[in-house]
């Protein structure tokens, strides 16, 4: 009687005596290593999909003609096929929502801070995520991000592969900010920068702008302004009242530099008017983001911020972009709303800019 081995088909091993089964060839012996079969099954992941749009009135670009010979170029070097929305599209509002119509996975735009809060009202509550090449005068979310300042193909090789985090986005008077808005004398100021951005070559904007800020600090009178922190109420006549989505980081050693863009709340900074002599120092611990040395600049926190004053409406700046908007201020903060691109966590700064927390 045959045994089950011998009708299974299998025939004992003349060495070992241990039944096995049939080779028919070679090749059923050979067992590709796993993590072969891996990499020959996976695909290389496809380039994203990016929709770009360029604020010409930015400030570093406002001298650069060049600028968009320069972007395509690369784009090319980073291996992505951008779609361009061109100038004469529309305003800058109707080429961001065009933008977001192509379907890119990654809207970029080219621009300062404002440019880029401008986007962030355009793409918020899409599926697509905010790219920024910083092209403007503070670039101060990008630094905050720790996105190349001043190297664009670096910038451009983060939107080819760096990630999707999301930060906590500010809103007044139905008008998004990404970093800060400030009320009184700066935003008078403010209204200066804007007049002088066509005004000739940039040494000459910046003298017709410094001889106007001069002029609008001696002559500016402070209005009394009531502040609705959460549960609590503060009247004051600081000249100067900025509300900063997070609050600022003056550990970092920059103006304007926050540690996390994702703490769910404001920062409000009320500053005094100082005493002329001291108005050097002053700007100098600014410059350097020690705005505490003074000690003429008030801290406070809220998760909302209510604004309430005897006009009926007031001259605000946002991320630098300047507007009137009727009283009272009403301040909503939406946390994580807005997907940005960003060096993965754990990378060290791209740039030579100090960053903040990227977790």
């Amino acid at each position: 009687m045959s045994s089950p081995d011998s009708r299974a088909g299998r025939n004992p091993d003349s060495r070992t005596g241990q039944y096995v089964a049939p080779v028919t060839s070679v090749f059923d012996r050979i067992r590709m290593p796993q993590r072969c079969v891996r990499h020959r099954m996976t695909a290389p992941n496809p380039p994203r999909r990016v929709a770009v749009v360029l604020n010409g009135r930015a400030g570093a670009l406002l001298d650069r003609q060049e600028a968009a010979a320069e972007l395509a170029e690369s784009f090319a070097q980073a291996g992505l096929e951008p779609h361009f929305i061109p100038p004469e599209a529309g305003t800058l509002p109707e080429r961001l929502d065009q933008a977001v119509r192509t379907g890119a996975e990654i809207v970029v735009v080219a621009g300062g801070d404002g440019t880029i809060a401008c986007a962030a009202q355009s793409l918020e509550g899409t599926a697509a995520a905010l790219g920024i090449l910083p092209f403007g005068t503070m670039n101060l979310l990008a630094k905050d991000l720790g996105i190349p300042i001043d190297d664009l193909p670096a910038a451009v090789a983060l939107i080819a592969g760096g990630v999707a985090r999301t930060i906590d986005v500010g809103e007044v008077g139905g008008r998004v900010f990404l970093c800060a808005s400030m009320l009184g004398l700066p935003a008078d100021i403010g209204r200066h920068r804007e007049a002088q951005r066509d005004g000739g070559p940039a040494w000459r904007r910046w003298t017709r702008f410094a001889q106007a800020a001069l002029h609008t600090t001696r002559r500016y009178v402070a209005r009394r302004l009531v502040l609705e922190l959460g549960d609590q109420a503060v009247a004051s006549r600081a000249p100067s009242v900025t509300v900063t989505v997070n609050r600022l980081d003056d550990a970092s050693g920059r103006l304007f530099a926050r540690a996390r863009l994702d703490g769910g709340e404001f920062g409000v900074y009320l500053a005094e008017r100082p005493h002329w002599r001291k108005i050097p120092p002053l700007v100098w611990d600014l410059v350097r983001g020690n705005w505490r040395a003074g000690g003429t600049i008030e801290e406070r926190r809220a998760p909302a911020v209510v604004v309430r004053a005897r006009r009926p409406a007031m001259r605000v700046m946002n991320d630098g972009e300047e507007m009137i908007l009727p009283t009272p201020l009403h301040y909503r903060l939406r946390a994580g709303a807005l997907r940005v691109i960003a060096p993965p966590a754990g990378d060290p700064p791209i740039g030579n800019q100090p960053t903040g927390d990227r977790s």
